[in-house]
């Protein structure tokens, strides 16, 4: 699971294209900077309180003033800057974001996002996860196909509390890369060696196929 985790990643990583300001996510989203090159032209931000992410750093060489939205520690790039939460939000309710890249505990087919709580476990709170959902200008999810019990996270209806409705547009998985229509989810790519079939039967809600062969990633 770890080269797959690494997969989608990589994978997700190509939907930033230069000049964007990008929000990463807690969890696999956090990893993507360890995939982008260190010229890459980007604006990469973290909602607490830091723009210009440059690449993750172990214990032994980290800044321990310096972690992203998920405790890891990072590093800064020429012209970062750090500022407060509410800096930070405002960049967010502003519309500043060029996209967000999100984790997820369920997907629904209209695109609703379920990511911040399940219920009878812990979880410190819904964090900036609904307003980067609401507040973004694209939404993408960064996710594994399935939970660990091997139950769909892409369903025709998310069971768990949402964080928003309708916002997300892409999905990126270990299995697939699945766009959210209008009429529902729809086939783009699929990881090497998982075939067409495999993702149709692991995800919850019909998913429309391409009339040409399908790309690999």
């Amino acid at each position: 699971m770890s080269d797959a985790r690494d997969r989608i990643v990589a994978r997700a990583a190509r939907e930033i294209t230069p000049g964007m300001v990008v929000n990463l996510g807690i969890g696999l989203p956090t990893r993507v900077v360890d995939h982008l090159s260190a010229d890459f032209p980007v604006c990469l931000h973290t909602e607490n309180g830091l723009t210009g992410i440059g690449p993750a750093k172990g214990q032994d060489s980290a800044d321990r003033n310096l972690i992203d939205a998920g405790g890891a520690y990072v590093s800064t790039v020429p012209g970062s800057a750090c500022f407060d939460s509410a800096t930070s939000f405002a960049i967010v309710r502003s519309g500043r974001l060029d996209l967000t890249m999100l984790g997820a505990f369920e997907v629904s087919a209209t695109g609703d996002l379920a990511n911040w709580k399940i219920p009878g476990k812990f979880s410190p709170g819904a964090g900036g996860g609904i307003e980067l959902a609401q507040k973004a200008r694209r939404v993408v999810v960064v996710t594994t196909h399935c939970d660990r019990a091997g139950n769909p996270k892409l369903k025709q209806a998310c069971a768990l509390p949402l964080t928003a409705r309708g916002c997300v547009a892409r999905i990126f998985t270990d299995m697939a890369v699945i766009d959210v229509t209008g009429e529902g989810f729809a086939l783009l790519e699929t990881a090497e060696g998982i075939s067409v079939t495999e993702v149709a039967e692991a995800t919850g809600a019909p998913l429309a196929l391409p009339d040409s062969p399908v790309p690999t990633f």
